[in-house]
């Protein structure tokens, strides 16, 4: 698994930087056109190289062939409504003032009744489509919702970050790329190093570090202004990083360590369609906090800006001289002064907004440990007298 999660830790330390070389010296659908040649290599290294043992092929045929005797239809119906409206309320809800929109609030209703339907479906289905039975065991729950919770503020500080770096600091694309490049790479060194404790130290220990040092990292975040050099940026990143690769191995062996071989297929699935739930949700969430966040802010920064301040008057004179000495006529150098002072009231209530939901995300990623009681390592069976020992291998 550690050597897995290293793999995948490759997309995020390259992607943001590669993306954004692309949007700065290309244009913006190719990041897009670049997955096309990355998909037909995947393709051809499936087909030719992932193989599944003989006995769990045999185990899965003989499922395949209940269901195909007993299809879910309606489950399969259900769920496709249920997440295809989902994801359209998630993206499209903060653009279109969530539920004052007709459309937003509509499709929230369906995809609520449908996923509702789809959970009764599916416990009374006699071959269901999602064995979502699967969520009684304690470990595999806990394990799940805390993924999805990482996963939600994982996509959020990615989403807000490279935000915060090009709009408020005026970084470029691939300048807010390699920044963020740190975090994946501290990632790739720590991880395989958690891999290795995994057997050693408790996965309740290793995932409350892990959990600590992300909620650290955003309140690092939390203190970033207009001030904030690039290491103290990649300081909050490198901690983050730290957190993550301390909750990525365990949470994702601890979830799967209980299933049943057979149903691994089947809980592999339902942990990644929470994770990736839990990615949209949580981008939703704090996209729409930031806005109204700033909204907020400026508002109460305006109240301060009035005329005659004595605190702004020094600044909107000093700015009007700037631009008298530049050779505009007096009407045109005050216009130019105001929307100086008007550019710094909308920046620093971008910082401010930026700051408290930095802060949230790590009050609400700390609300998870509870949840990391339920993380209870399987006993492992006692080999048998005069047995070797035994190695297995699952994919």
């Amino acid at each position: 698994m550690a050597v897995f999660g290293m793999a995948v830790i490759i997309g995020p330390a390259l992607g943001p930087t590669l993306g954004g070389y692309i949007v700065d010296n290309y244009s913006w659908p190719w990041i897009f056109f670049i997955n096309v040649p990355v998909g037909v290599l995947a393709l051809t290294m499936v087909s030719n190289f992932v193989r599944e043992p003989e006995d769990l092929r045999a185990a899965q045929r003989a499922m395949a062939a209940k269901r195909r005797a007993n299809l879910d239809w309606i489950g399969i119906a259900l769920l496709s409504v249920g997440l295809a409206t989902l994801q359209y309320v998630l993206e499209e809800g903060n653009r279109d003032d969530w539920f004052n929109s007709q459309v937003i609030s509509s499709l929230s209703l369906v995809s609520f009744m449908a996923l509702a339907s789809f959970i009764v479906r599916e416990l009374t289905a006699a071959a269901p489509a999602v064995d979502i039975t699967l969520f009684k065991d304690s470990v595999f729950m806990a394990g799940t919702l805390v993924g999805g919770v990482m996963f939600a503020l994982l996509m959020s500080v990615t989403f807000l970050l490279p935000v915060f770096l090009q709009e408020v600091l005026g970084y470029t694309a691939t300048q807010s790329g390699l920044a963020l490049m740190p975090r994946a790479l501290i990632m790739m060194v720590i991880t395989p190093i958690v891999g290795r404790t995994y057997n050693i130290l408790s996965p309740r220990l290793v995932v409350s570090f892990g959990v600590t040092c992300v909620a650290i990292s955003t309140w690092m975040m939390s203190h970033y202004t207009l001030a904030t050099s690039e290491r103290g940026i990649v300081t909050a990143l490198l901690v983050q990083g730290v957190g993550f690769s301390c909750l990525f191995v365990p949470l994702a062996t601890m979830a799967l360590s209980r299933v049943p071989r057979p149903k691994l297929a089947d809980a592999a699935g339902l942990n990644s369609v929470v994770r990736f739930i839990g990615g949209s949700t949580g981008l939703a969430i704090f996209a729409t906090l930031l806005t109204r966040h700033m909204t907020t802010v400026r508002s109460v920064l305006g109240t301060h800006v009035v005329a005659g301040s004595p605190t702004l008057l020094p600044r909107l004179y000093g700015a009007q001289r700037m631009f008298e000495q530049m050779g505009m006529n007096a009407s045109a150098a005050h216009d130019g002064a105001v929307r100086v002072l008007a550019g710094a009231l909308e920046r620093q209530s971008a910082v401010i907004a930026f700051e408290q939901v930095f802060l949230l995300t790590g009050l609400s990623f700390l609300c998870v440990l509870p949840l990391v009681y339920f993380l209870k390592r399987s006993p492992q069976p006692a080999p048998a007298v005069g047995a070797g020992p035994e190695v297995q291998v699952e994919m």
